[in-house]
């Protein structure tokens, strides 16, 4: 049996023997903090990237390439417009503002995460009550 070799982020991994670490993600969990950042107002890029923990969690770390790369594909979507700025201190910068489309995007996300915390409910309330 393979241990997920080539398929992806773990969720587990084996520290030593009797010890596993064990790591709850939200899978593309990066897409609606960005989204709710934007429709607190519009940001560049490497504002975005020193944001998201707070949205994200401390130990959500993106790379400026694939923060781009995320941007550009919403940004084909029609998820988000952007536009040069060189109002902000230093050299221009493209500013990222959420559209309409973006705006019931997020509404979406905001269910399906309902949804997804309701399962989790269900789990750790099971999980509390101790049964074996």
């Amino acid at each position: 049996m393979r241990h997920g070799r080539g398929r992806g982020a773990r969720t587990r991994s084996f520290v030593r023997p009797g010890h596993w670490r064990v790591r709850a993600r939200v899978e593309r969990f990066v897409e609606p903090a960005l989204l709710l950042l934007l429709r607190e107002r519009p940001m560049h890029g490497y504002e975005l990237i020193e944001r998201i923990p707070e949205v994200a969690g401390e130990d959500v770390r993106v790379d400026v390439g694939n923060l781009y790369r995320i941007l550009r594909a919403l940004e084909e979507e029609g998820i988000v417009v952007s536009e040069w700025s060189a109002e902000l201190p230093g050299p221009a910068k493209r500013t990222y503002e959420l559209t309409e489309a973006g705006r019931r995007l997020l509404d979406r996300w905001a269910d399906a995460l309902r949804q997804a915390q309701t399962v989790v409910g269900g789990f750790l309330d099971r999980y509390e009550q101790g049964g074996r």
